[in-house]
């Protein structure tokens, strides 16, 4: 790349990571010859011809929130967007798109920190989190996640971010404690294409080796945490958690009676009531006839998840 258009080009990305595209856009069009024999022109080419016309459109809309969710649901579309073979991804230019997407949806964002209702504040705060934990800020990331958290505390993907955030932070104790329990509240909840730590990645990628996709995927993902020995610290359960959980074991295992029940869910989803009614007894010393007995159950539900879990 000649020097005139190194320096261009470097100009590019860094008003893209600001999150003035269009400008961005109109830089590296004046050097887009150079993209025949550069991969980072190239592939900067092919991600603005994916988000051109959407920053186009987001001009049009005078609504805040919408403009940022939908840069936040275009983002997982681009993720696959750029998944084609015949792009050559470029890790840097990558993440100048990326720091720019989440620049501009947080710019949005921010402007409805003011509103009074407090399950909409938590929402504003949580999305605010997960802004800036997207462009590397984690610390203001979680404590945009905590307060989210406060406002409206049990929010399955709140607490899956902010314990993102913590493993992106090297405190990775604190992030197994959360990631626990983000996944026991709601997996579905859960957006994996928003967390970005290995530790999580890690098992997200082992479960998909087991051949598990979508919902079904996430709902095995508590399940082969505590297997691999990612969701083993645990906490002391409030004794209105300990019915709770009793009760939606007695409600699911009556709903596997039903022969047109959601197998593919029910069954990860009561194999992690198991585990956590297991991690009750011992923590509380009770005796090992109760844990033998969720044992037998978890072995009738599921012999090879019970032959990983004792071994």
């Amino acid at each position: 790349m000649q020097v005139q258009s190194e320096e261009k080009f470097k100009e590019c990305c860094q008003i893209l990571k600001n999150g003035d595209f269009l400008q961005a856009h109109d830089i590296l069009n004046s050097i887009i010859e150079e993209a025949i024999e550069n991969p980072k022109i190239e592939f900067a080419v092919n991600c603005f011809s994916f988000w051109t016309n959407i920053i186009h459109q987001l001009d049009k809309i005078d609504d805040c929130y919408e403009r940022a969710e939908i840069l936040l649901t275009e983002w997982t579309n681009f993720q696959t967007f750029i998944t084609n073979p015949k792009y050559r991804i470029d890790d840097f230019v990558l993440y100048c798109f990326k720091t720019g997407v989440f620049t501009l949806a947080l710019q949005n964002y921010e402007t409805l920190l003011n509103v009074q209702d407090f399950d909409q504040r938590a929402e504003i705060c949580r999305k605010i989190g997960l802004c800036y934990k997207k462009i590397g800020q984690y610390e203001t990331a979680k404590n945009c996640l905590a307060e989210s958290n406060r406002l409206k505390s049990g929010v399955s993907a709140v607490i899956a971010e902010l314990a993102d955030c913590f493993a992106l932070c090297g405190e990775d104790r604190q992030a197994k404690v959360l990631f626990r329990e983000a996944f026991f509240i709601d997996p579905l909840k859960v957006n994996l294409s928003f967390l970005d730590s290995e530790l999580i990645m890690c098992l997200i990628k082992k479960v998909e080796e087991k051949g598990y996709s979508g919902s079904t995927l996430q709902a095995w993902i508590p399940v082969y945490g505590q297997i691999f020995g990612l969701f083993t610290v645990k906490r002391q359960l409030r004794p209105q958690e300990v019915s709770k959980l009793r009760q939606e074991i007695y409600a699911a295992e009556n709903e596997m009676k039903d022969p047109s029940c959601n197998t593919e869910y029910l069954t990860p989803r009561l194999c992690n009531l198991y585990f956590w009614i297991i991690d009750h007894y011992a923590m509380n010393r009770e005796e090992n006839s109760r844990i033998n007995e969720i044992l037998q159950r978890l072995k009738i539900l599921d012999r090879v998840i019970y032959e990983l879990y004792v071994k």
